[in-house]
């Protein structure tokens, strides 16, 4: 089974290749890439839903992060900026994420400490 970090390390180059297009205004490719860099944010952070580790919060933040990134990257693509405000709800969906991360790193057993 192909460890959690290797699939980082892929997501790493798709969402820069993502974002890259979208500063370059390479409308196809940019939409194009939406696809392998979502997809790929989705199994890490089912794998780390499996594997039952905390770390499965920030990754589901992060999808909703990419999601919000490309739906408004597509707004600005096709000049939607009346809607582009909507990209706000899976952006604080991830920070509801975050938080909840850190709400249960901070109150979890005394035996464990936030820099485990």
């Amino acid at each position: 089974m192909i460890k959690t970090r290797h699939y980082e390390n892929l997501h790493i180059p798709l969402w820069l290749m993502k974002d890259t297009c979208w500063m370059l205004q390479w409308k196809v490719f940019g939409i194009t890439m939406i696809i392998p860099t979502i997809t790929v944010a989705i199994i890490i952070a089912v794998k780390t839903w499996r594997e039952k580790d905390d770390e499965f919060w920030v990754n589901l933040a992060i999808c909703f992060w990419i999601s919000a990134n490309s739906y408004w990257m597509v707004c600005e693509f096709f000049h939607h900026e009346e809607i582009k405000n909507y990209a706000g709800i899976p952006f604080a969906s991830g920070m509801a994420c975050v938080a909840y991360f850190y709400y249960k790193r901070i109150f979890r057993s005394p035996s464990k400490t936030i820099i485990d």
